[in-house]
Order: C-alpha cells, then structure tokens, then sequence
C-alpha cells in the first residue's frame, strides 16, 4: 500500500476508492507503509518522521493521558467540548479498551521515543438502531499540517465502510476550521445542529 502525505495543510492525494484531486503535485511526497507484526503500519512522513497506525489497545492508557497533557486548551475544547487540565484515569480507560461490536480506534503512535507516544486517534462509535457511526479525529499540533488527520479519517471511512454501515457523522465546532475543511474535502454535508448550539453536524453517506 502507498500513502500520500502533505508537508502542510494541504489535502493528500487520493487512495484505494478515494476520488479527491489533489490541490497542487508539487506539495505531495508517496510514502511507504510497510506492517509490522506489533507496531502495525509505518507511515513515514515527508519530514522524514516516522509513526505507526494500529488498532488502539487497552495498554495505550498512559501514552493517551501523557497525549493529553500536550494539548492546547483549545484542542481539549473542541475535542471534549469541555475545558479539562488532565484526561480522567477512568475515561482513559474507557477510551482504550472498546467493545469491538460498538466501536473502532486508530492510534498513530511515534516508536522513536521511549515510551512510544501517541501522535493522533480516531474512532468510531456504531449506532446500530440507526446503523450509523459517530467519528471525533484528534492531532497532537507539533504534527498537524501533514496529512495525518486526513490519514485517519480515510481509515475510519473503511472502517464504517467494512461493517455495512450506511452514514458517517460528528459534531464539529464551527471554530475548528481545520476539521471542517478535512471533511469538506472528504464530501461530507455539513449542517449547522439544532441540537447543538456552535456545533457543525457533518455527515457522510455511505451507501
């Protein structure tokens, strides 16, 4: 498999199903994703970093807290819609040990420090009355602008896509213009929510 990573906040190229063209060729570098049996896909970026793509475990607890303290207030803002100055061990915990019927997550996990830190996460949690999956995509901001948030939302939309689910969706602050943007580029419909005051509904059909 061939990945397309940016080296900055442009869009990469298209993978697999995805049709998007890319915004200017000059921007784009083809990098390798090589698998490895513990670590799971290399995905090396266009700086030369190197990071990881696997499942989430329920052992990335203190990689996903020590994440949390790295955040900026706003990243805490729009990723929990709430201020918090640490990630809760009991939500951590929630957050790494899923029930695989209701749930996936991704981690981009950097190797190259010891211990190994979590770089980026996306998830999904399924709905099955609606047959549905809500997404939330969180980048560290020292690697923001590189195509990870990109990267992982393609890896939820195969995800939901594998499990015969017919729509995409999460709540967004109209704030986290990079988010929006992602999405736009990705084809989701966005919507301002009733629900949800300051709130972007974006959802993707599936079918």
């Amino acid at each position: 498999m061939v990945h397309v990573l940016p080296n900055d906040r442009a869009f990469p190229m298209p993978v697999q199903a995805m049709t998007l063209p890319p915004r200017s060729h000059t921007r784009y570098a083809q990098v390798a994703a090589r698998r490895d049996k513990d670590k799971g896909e290399q995905v090396q970026l266009m700086d030369g970093r190197t990071l990881h793509l696997r499942p989430i475990r329920a052992d990335d607890v203190d990689a996903m807290r020590r994440c949390f303290t790295r955040l900026h207030p706003d990243e805490v803002r729009m990723r929990f819609m709430q201020a918090m100055r640490e990630l809760p061990m009991p939500l951590a915990q929630r957050l790494c040990t899923l029930d695989p019927a209701q749930a996936a997550a991704f981690v981009l996990m950097d190797e190259t420090t010891q211990p190994a830190e979590l770089r980026g996460v996306g998830r999904i949690h399924v709905d099955t009355a609606t047959n549905s999956a809500e997404f939330a995509v969180l980048v560290e901001r020292a690697w923001t602008g590189k195509g990870l948030g990109w990267l992982l939302m393609h890896r939820l939309i195969e995800e939901s896509r594998r499990r015969g689910l017919s729509e995409l969706w999460g709540h967004v602050l109209v704030d986290n213009r990079p988010m929006l943007d992602l999405c736009r580029e990705l084809g989701f419909r966005h919507r301002l929510s009733i629900d949800e005051p300051g709130m972007r509904l974006l959802s993707l059909a599936l079918d």
